[in-house]
């Protein structure tokens, strides 16, 4: 990255450092990005792939600012990225050298996020005494495990649908990523009466116009390792999930799968944010155009790092699905109510809400004055 580039991607709000860390012994590469620590050590998911790079995380950790800052947590935004496929036989050996790496970054608080897990977590916290998302046998609470984030974007749902004209119950479903995000999501919005007709993992996708049996569908990809281990569905190509018929599209998975190239062929209602930054600012703006909501990321999918500040602050789980539940519903409706009285896109009304909070926070710390 030029020093030009660079520059494209400081503003007001950070990010206060990026670091590339590097250990030829254990074949480390990573980047870490944190953003702001204006309203307490910044939180954020280590991301393990092949293909990350210095933009991506840059990104993310910008989002976990605001993330964190729309749910009103005392943290502000970080996040890591390990360049490395996340099935290697290198695993633990790689994640203990990250987490060595950043021992005495004490700003920067890790949890997991794709491609790593509350086993991974666990093994940072036995290298520096510091991590989220931690197993329960350990004292954590394990966000991926009860399906943190999903249960956000289930109270998300429950307020979007209001804005939208739109009846969960009997609504169909579309999931992109049926993984720790999208495969709880899937089911708890199926017990609320959504009937699910498409969904995809990094192996392909199935879709069925009558609707998925969630819980086959949850056995299948256990003991098949994909989606596409169900056999009462229709294969189709992963991409063509967002151009089937749905009323709620959850993409759940990498970032800008919705872009300039597929919007205009998107057929939903309403699009809940599940993954982060899974959408081009153009195919947002489009979307919105198109009379589809779509809610952002940041207010849609914070269920995990809401969990995650709750357990670094001692709670239990039970704390932890009533703040989510409770912030999330708040959240959305704020949002969802200044985009509509204001005539603005969604984001829009997000990022105000959230920059006013960080930048009051900077008001108050010395070194932002």
């Amino acid at each position: 990255m030029t020093g030009f580039e660079f520059e494209r991607f400081l503003d007001d709000l950070g990010p206060e450092k990026t670091i590339y860390l590097h250990d030829p012994r254990s074949g480390l590469r990573a980047i870490l990005v944190v953003d702001n620590v204006a309203a307490g050590p910044s939180m954020g998911g280590v991301r393990m792939a092949p293909d990350i790079t210095t933009e991506e995380v840059f990104r993310l950790a910008r989002a976990m600012t605001l993330k964190n800052a729309g749910a009103g947590l005392p943290h502000g935004g970080g996040k890591a990225g390990i360049l490395a496929d996340p099935h290697t036989d290198e695993k633990e050996r790689l994640i203990r050298s990250f987490a060595r790496a950043i021992r005495d970054l004490g700003d920067y608080i890790p949890g997991p996020d794709m491609g790593t897990d509350e086993t991974c977590m666990a093994w940072i916290r036995d290298e520096i005494g510091r991590a989220v998302g931690l197993p329960r046998v350990v004292g954590g609470i394990p966000l991926d495990e009860i399906g943190a984030t999903g249960h956000g974007l289930v109270a998300c749902a429950e307020v979007a649908s209001e804005f939208c004209g739109l009846d969960l119950n009997g609504a169909t479903l579309a999931v992109e990523g049926f993984g720790n995000v999208g495969r709880p999501a899937a089911r708890l919005l199926v017990e609320r009466g959504a009937v699910l007709v498409s969904a995809s993992d990094s192996k392909g996708a199935i879709h069925a116009p009558d609707g998925i049996d969630v819980h086959a569908l949850e056995e299948a990809k256990e003991e098949t390792g994909s989606v596409t281990g169900y056999t009462r569905a229709k294969a189709v190509a992963p991409e063509s999930l967002f151009t089937l018929p749905c009323d709620i599209l959850i993409p759940a998975a990498r970032p800008d799968c919705i872009h300039e190239g597929n919007v205009e062929d998107i057929r939903a209602t309403l699009v809940l944010q599940g993954a982060n930054i899974p959408a081009t600012e153009g195919a947002e703006r489009r979307l919105h155009e198109r009379g589809i909501l779509s809610v952002p990321d940041f207010i849609a999918n914070a269920g995990g790092v809401i969990c995650a500040s709750v357990e670094f602050h001692g709670g239990n789980e039970n704390a932890a699905l009533e703040e989510i539940r409770g912030k999330i519903r708040r959240n959305t409706r704020q949002v969802l109510e200044a985009s509509r009285d204001r005539g603005v896109l969604p984001r829009e009304a997000a990022v105000a809400l959230a920059r006013r909070r960080v930048e009051e926070a900077m008001t108050l710390r010395r070194s932002f004055r």
